[in-house]
């Protein structure tokens, strides 16, 4: 019987998987590929009825076995479950690869509205005017401030400047203004 036939006990693929892990020994890994490896493809293509992908999962297989080998603890188990546990996963993740859809930017779950709906525009509208109506039983000096600081972006400090003003009465009228608007938003509501 040559020695790529023989069957490797328990304990010799243990020992090569062992100096795998340890001293990246690439005769020991020659050792199981040669044993593993036709035995993975067999299995891969049984699973994926076709040869080129189970060479390439029998492949990628014996690759993370390489880079792996090191993690294996034997007394979680024997090698050959070990390996063909990778092989299942990588069997699996290759399996949902190519059944996961491609993405369509096209898609209408993925294109944002144009236009904002119907609700929407009518509730933001109503909120609009219940602000103007409200600004509106303002007194002007409240209002003027309200608009310097709001709508012109002016710090408190430049409308006082501006307006010629002491900064604390700017700020006391724009606190009286916002009292009075949320009184007269919160009656409207």
């Amino acid at each position: 019987m040559s020695e790529t036939a023989r069957e490797l006990t328990k304990d010799e693929a243990r020992a090569l998987l062992e100096a795998v892990g340890r001293d990246r020994d690439m005769a020991a890994f020659e050792a199981l590929f040669r044993h593993y490896g036709p035995r993975i493809k067999a299995y891969m293509a049984r699973l994926a009825r076709d040869g080129s992908i189970a060479e390439e999962l029998m492949q990628e297989t014996m690759i993370a076995v390489w880079n792996k080998a090191a993690q294996f603890e034997p007394g979680r188990g024997n090698v050959s479950t070990w390996i063909f546990t990778i092989a299942r996963n990588l069997r699996i993740d290759a399996y949902r690869k190519t059944r996961r859809p491609d993405f369509d930017p096209n898609d209408p779950a993925f294109v944002p509205d144009d236009t904002p709906p119907a609700d929407a525009v009518v509730e933001e509208r109503q909120e609009a005017e219940r602000l103007r109506s409200a600004m509106a039983v303002l007194p002007q000096e409240q209002l003027e401030l309200l608009r310097l600081s709001f709508f012109n972006d002016c710090s408190h400090s430049s409308i006082a400047e501006t307006l010629n003003l002491p900064l604390g009465t700017v700020k006391s009228r724009i606190r009286l203004a916002f009292a009075k608007l949320r009184a007269a938003l919160e009656d409207g509501q």
